[in-house]
């Protein structure tokens, strides 16, 4: 399973998602998702984000209809990005910059 990160291929290790869970672990939701559910706003918004900070933390509001899991995972899809994690109502996303990258993770 395979995922198009940074206009090359990568599926991230165990030591990679733990290394980016402890980045996200202070990090606030930027991003969040409700009831209208993943309007092309939303996408745009994330691509957006993960361009800038490549490790992004979202929110699927109590008022959405859509489990977390299935919209961390489409949402995941529809930017090119890996999900690291979902917990509760918040999920981490993350995609390497292709202009100017900026977390070293581990090998």
């Amino acid at each position: 399973m395979s995922k198009v990160l940074g206009g090359r291929y990568r599926v991230l290790t165990g030591k990679q998602k733990r290394f980016l869970r402890s980045l996200g672990n202070e990090m606030v939701p930027i991003l969040q998702v409700g009831k209208g559910g993943i309007a092309e706003t939303v996408v745009a918004q994330a691509d957006e984000a993960l361009e800038a900070r490549e490790l992004i933390k979202g929110r699927v509001l109590p008022n959405s209809s859509e489990e977390p899991k299935t919209v961390a995972a489409e949402l995941a899809e529809q930017t090119g990005s890996e999900l690291v994690q979902v917990i509760g109502r918040n999920f981490l996303l993350f995609r390497q910059s292709k202009n100017k990258p900026g977390i070293d993770l581990p090998n």
